[in-house]
């Protein structure tokens, strides 16, 4: 007898997603098997603060998903608004001290002033290379761009940043993009992140119209407009629970697939698997606002113009903290990464309400509230900003796990990324994401090129799987 299914896919986050549907588009039949009622992972969207009100629970600005060439070829841009604001961060010092990366050179230039140069030359690689990025650990197409991006990508960040640039402003600005990887910022590797990031500042950091829910709904379109289906609420604890496929695709963490596919795996893959490290957590607050939040002052151009907050007084404030999460220690003083999403996308609330969300990095697994250290850190820079709180809801790290599985530990990357595991992620192979079991593809951010929803990960799992027959 055949199989019932060409292709099954466990999962249905991004990239589990962008799997089924280069197959599906390949005229492979395709099965998507979700645990939860809901599909998307870490781009889910829900109205948990009322109808009509769309709230981001976890990712929230697409960067990589708008530079993604993997859904480039999926045609995702005739599917997704994406709304790119004019400037793609703003980091703020104080009340009314704020700096700017704009899309637009000219305004980038002004913001940076004497480190204009510098950032370009350090940051500003093109898109070319960022595309390189994303397809790791495949062999790059732009060479030269490549090479200086390699050397540099090795360093820690602080490292970079001294060498790099003049100003402390900038430094600064730089090591808070870097540290979205929640990495100790004396780490090897560490400036990996702020130098795809910030390459990524010239085409601009956008958010999905309607909420990140529209990334994920137009990848399950393109599998269900190509013959496939799509179970939700239904979760895989055995390979033996599946049906019968040719190729079988795992969006999950490296713990999970082995406790689903137990001892089908090779005792000798299974350790390495089990080598495997997850990085830091976060605890991410929501707010529900009665009017945006206040900022003022210089500077406060800059945050009427963009999605993405950072707030850290200096880079001390950023380093101590990462150093504190790496340690298990909760900051005392956090740095904070936030946005306001209805200042792009009005839509996503009723005219008088406004969203926004902050998050700041804590211990694995920890499952302290420290939305209050969160709340002092905009306050500090917006004073009257608690007065615009209507409502909050809170996920800590644990809770993030519990919300996806895949955030082992409250880790939104689904691993650490440090140096070994920027080179071999999950394992050191030409070909991660395919497993010693024939047919069988692990395709989840535990696998290159990483976090963020790009899809690649999953795109690359299909395209093995396409070659291997």
């Amino acid at each position: 007898m055949g199989n019932e299914w060409d292709a099954i896919v466990i999962g249905s986050g991004p990239n589990g997603l962008t799997a089924g549907a280069v197959m599906a588009r390949a005229g492979r039949s395709v099965l998507v098997i979700e645990s939860e009622d809901t599909i998307g992972g870490g781009s889910r969207t829900d109205e948990a603060f009322g109808t009509g009100i769309r709230r981001d629970v976890c990712a929230a600005v697409h960067p990589t998903g708008y530079a993604s060439p993997a859904f480039a070829e999926l045609g995702l841009a005739d599917r997704v608004e994406w709304l790119v604001p004019e400037v793609s961060f703003a980091h703020i010092f104080s009340r009314g001290d704020a700096l700017g990366v704009y899309r637009d050179p000219v305004r980038r230039a002004s913001e940076l002033g004497d480190d204009a140069r510098a950032w370009r030359r350090t940051v500003a690689l093109g898109t070319g290379a960022a595309h390189d990025a994303l397809r790791m650990p495949a062999f790059p197409r732009h060479l030269p761009r490549m090479a200086r991006f390699g050397p540099q990508a090795l360093m820690p960040v602080d490292a970079l940043v001294r060498w790099a640039f003049r100003t402390e402003r900038v430094r600064t600005a730089f090591a808070a993009v870097a540290a979205h990887a929640i990495r100790p910022s004396d780490a090897l590797g560490s400036a990996a992140p702020g130098l795809l990031l910030g390459t990524l500042t010239e085409a601009g950091w956008p958010v999905a119209a309607g909420g990140s829910q529209s990334v994920v709904d137009a990848l399950a379109a393109i599998i269900l407009g190509n013959g496939g289906r799509i179970e939700t609420g239904r979760r895989v604890r055995s390979a033996r629970e599946l049906p019968t496929a040719g190729q079988v695709f795992f969006d999950v963490s490296p713990r999970a697939l082995v406790q689903i596919m137990g001892e089908r795996l090779p005792s000798r893959y299974v350790r390495r698997l089990e080598r495997f490290e997850y990085g830091g957590g976060v605890c991410k607050v929501d707010f529900l606002l009665r009017e945006p939040i206040p900022w003022s002052g210089a500077g406060a151009e800059e945050l009427l113009s963009t999605a993405t907050f950072h707030i850290a007084r200096d880079r001390a404030q950023i380093s101590g903290a990462e150093a504190d999460v790496a340690a298990g220690r909760v900051p005392d003083r956090p740095w904070v990464l936030g946005g306001e999403p209805t200042r792009v996308d009005p839509s996503r609330a009723p005219a008088g309400t406004h969203l926004a969300w902050a998050y700041c990095h804590v211990p694995a697994g920890c499952g302290s509230d420290v939305s209050d250290r969160i709340v002092a850190e905009i306050e500090r820079c917006a004073p009257g900003f608690t007065d615009t709180i209507e409502g909050r809801i809170v996920t800590t790290a644990s809770g993030y796990e519990d919300y996806n599985a895949n955030c082992v530990g409250g880790d939104i990357n689904c691993g650490a990324a440090n140096l070994r595991q920027l080179l071999a992620r999950p394992v050191l192979s030409a070909r991660p994401h395919r497993t010693p079991v024939p047919g069988v593809y692990l395709c989840s951010s535990a696998t290159a090129p990483g976090g963020g929803v790009h899809g690649m990960s999953g795109y690359r799992a299909a395209k093995t799987a396409l070659r291997d027959g």
